[in-house]
């Protein structure tokens, strides 16, 4: 059974030994934006750099769109950045191509109703499948059922619905409807031969997924996913085996560039998977560095330096306190006057622009990432614990916001 001890730590690597059926690569946010937008439009193939023929060599190949594709729209009204790339920049998913897209992420709506639209329409022409958001709660709860080798592969995809863009009487992505997805896996579990979970969700740029993102993920794993994978936070976070079930909590960036020189959000990874009708038989993390002129693998000691600290932050997953302690890290380093500045910042925003002030206010009480940091920073503030957590998670916590390249 895949577990922490069977995994090889140095490599990124499971085996069962026994050959595979079928293999997948899962791959991370994708947006032809900033930096990538030009590159994607003068050379699609070449911004994935030694990882194209990788991802090439495996059956299906799924990233998650993180931007709608379309000629038309205006921006909405939300609380964080808004990105569009165009009906063209889908050359840079056909370059290799890729089979699927995941779409329940808190960008796809960005630039409304008729943005949406198109990217469904763009991807329908170009023959590529998706998941993960409708023009309704139904359509976006839609679990994608692909084929490779014979082998039938379901991927369920969900998200927070930030900005309350979660589909319920009208369009939207699917949402952290927890019960629900754990009916759909049941039930697809007596229909295909392998079952993906793929959430985009989280806290943003921090080394551990939250406690309330590892019961779900869990969750996902008992009610009989077969791997579960994690995107949203910007970084690379760990991996856990529940039950055997893979789950990586956050892949980190993909071909979706930052103008920062914060070391952790220039590196991601990709997941391929090894499947047979009745099994995982394999499994492999493949880091790489995004650079201003694409992708490329780690190598050599920034290989071996990555999987260290990858190390460092996948065991204390293991156990319920470890991922208490290391949560509680991250809310001692931020405290009380990281909470402090960002109201006011946000009630400085109200005061200036009150639609990007209050939608920012709104999604801090609405949507599930948010919630749980302040509701767990205000509770062991009351309870005077906020300054208490061990060493080593309030030390990852600062390196992974903080180092610089």
């Amino acid at each position: 059974m895949l577990s922490v001890g069977s995994f090889n730590w140095e490599r990124g690597h499971w085996s069962s030994g026994e050959n595979p059926k079928a293999t997948l690569c899962i791959a991370g946010d994708w947006a032809p934006i900033r930096n990538f937008k030009r590159l994607i439009e003068t050379d699609p193939a070449a911004i994935y750099g030694d990882l194209f023929p990788i991802i090439q060599s495996t059956d299906l190949s799924i990233v998650n769109l993180e931007a709608p594709l379309s000629d038309q729209g205006t921006p909405v009204n939300k609380s964080g950045a808004v990105f569009k790339g165009e009906r063209r920049h889908v050359s840079g998913l056909t370059a290799l191509p890729f089979d699927a897209v995941t779409l329940a992420n808190n960008h796809v709506f960005d630039f409304g109703l008729a943005a949406f639209k198109d990217t469904l329409d763009t991807l329908e022409k170009n023959q590529i499948q998706w998941t993960g958001a409708g023009m309704s709660i139904e359509q976006a709860a839609k679990p994608l059922i692909l084929t490779a080798k014979g082998l039938k592969i379901a991927i369920v995809n969900f998200s927070e619905g930030e900005d309350l863009t979660a589909a319920g009487t009208g369009p939207g992505v699917m949402g952290w409807e927890i019960p629900w997805i754990e009916a759909q896996i049941q039930a697809l579990k007596q229909a295909v031969d392998f079952v993906v979970v793929i959430a985009h969700c989280g806290l943003e740029y921090i080394p551990f997924a939250p406690p309330y993102v590892m019961e779900a993920f869990e969750r996902m794993a008992k009610a009989g996913a077969d791997a579960v994978i994690g995107h949203h936070p910007h970084v690379p976070q760990g991996i856990k085996f529940h039950r055997g079930v893979p789950i990586c909590c956050s892949l980190g960036n993909f071909v979706f560039y930052q103008d920062t020189d914060l070391y952790f959000r220039k590196l991601g990874y990709m997941v391929t998977l090894g499947v047979t009708r009745d099994a995982l038989v394999s499994l492999d993390l493949i880091p790489y560095q995004i650079q201003d002129d694409g992708l490329n693998t780690l190598k050599d000691q920034t290989l071996a330096n990555f999987f260290t600290r990858f190390k460092e932050i996948s065991l204390p997953l293991d156990t319920p306190e470890g991922n208490r302690d290391a949560w509680n890290g991250f809310l001692h380093h931020y405290g009380k006057y990281g909470f402090k500045n960002e109201v006011a910042m946000i009630m400085e925003k109200i005061k200036t622009d009150p639609q990007k002030g209050g939608a920012m206010f709104r999604n801090r009480l609405t949507t599930s990432q948010h919630f749980y940091h302040w509701r767990d920073l205000l509770t062991r503030m009351v309870n005077g614990e906020l300054e208490t957590s061990p060493a080593w998670a309030q030390n990852l916590a600062k390196e992974w916001l903080t180092r610089k390249i």
